[in-house]
């Protein structure tokens, strides 16, 4: 029987951490431990002092560590590099000087944006794109919702099931994104530079709620309740599109959050680990994070 022993471990945390993270310790084997929400879940709070390095999402979560040698590294994100913006706005169909608005609710509890999506929609579709991710229950009647607008003003709204990897296109081309306090969404959002109205999912055992209000607290986004969204509210936040000014303050607040290397600052950790070597320095790997090779 042939035993491999690896150079370092990495783990993104959950209750299958606690073991391998025991056994690494126990064999002195390095390891990168990274949490991708702002409030750490139990598993990786129990585990987190055995990790040789810490990287997370958000400062707050490293304070919670209460470690040393944490870092902040944001989410990893597919890369955005040679995504161009023009040209993903032509993709959904913008012409210029329109305005697009990317609505989207997760695998979760979707129902509740479909429906103000819905009731909005006329009024919506006067004054911006909408590009709709409606998951597979809502793609029906959102294409009825569609037949019954006005006939000039049915291309102004795009329906899709789901978008898969055009999501970053999507992204890309909006002006305004509403939708759930996903991670790895926020993390692409901010890599855009794009404001959000974000609608934290309730039963996300809050980590979804923490999310959102560090994108809130930073000027990034705007905070709607889940029971608040309706139609009127919709319409009202999207009002935020004829405020220039206000755009770009939150635009330029997301593009201070963005950290679109990610992924490579935590190679860099993981490498580092690996080769037994000193740990990188905490603003080094910021830069990277923020998408600067040094």
């Amino acid at each position: 029987m042939l035993l491999r022993r690896p150079d370092a471990i990495f783990t993104t945390g959950g209750y299958v951490a606690i073991p391998v993270l025991v056994a690494a310790t126990i064999l002195r084997i390095p390891s990168v431990l990274w949490e991708g929400n702002a409030v750490p879940g139990r598993s990786v709070r129990l585990v987190a002092r055995l990790a040789t390095a810490i990287a997370v999402s958000e400062a707050a979560a490293g304070v919670a560590l209460g470690r040393p040698a944490t870092y902040v590294t944001g989410t990893p994100i597919r890369s955005v590099a040679g995504v161009d913006p023009l040209e993903a706005r032509e993709r959904f169909g913008a012409k210029p000087g329109e305005r697009i608005l990317l609505v989207f609710g997760g695998s979760q509890a979707v129902r509740r944006i479909n429906d103000a999506v819905a009731g909005a929609l006329p009024r919506l579709v006067e004054k911006v794109r909408v590009i709709h991710v409606t998951g597979d229950d809502g793609y029906a009647p959102a294409l009825a919702a569609r037949e019954q607008l006005p006939e000039a003003l049915r291309d102004r709204y795009r329906p899709y099931p789901f978008l898969h990897d055009d999501m970053t296109a999507a992204l890309a081309a909006a002006d305004l994104a509403v939708g759930r306090a996903g991670a790895s969404t926020l993390a692409e959002a901010a890599a855009f530079a794009l404001p959000t109205a974000i609608v934290p999912y309730p039963h996300a055992s809050g980590h979804q709620r923490r999310n959102a209000e560090g994108f809130a607290a930073a000027g990034a986004a705007i905070l709607v309740e889940d029971e608040e969204l309706d139609a009127d509210r919709l319409v009202e936040v999207a009002g935020l599109l004829a405020d220039p000014a206000r755009h770009a303050q939150m635009s330029a607040a997301a593009r201070d959050l963005a950290r679109p290397g990610a992924a490579d600052a935590v190679a860099d950790l993981v490498l580092a680990v690996a080769r037994r070597a000193a740990l990188p320095d905490a603003a080094a790997i910021e830069a990277v994070a923020r998408g600067a090779r040094t």
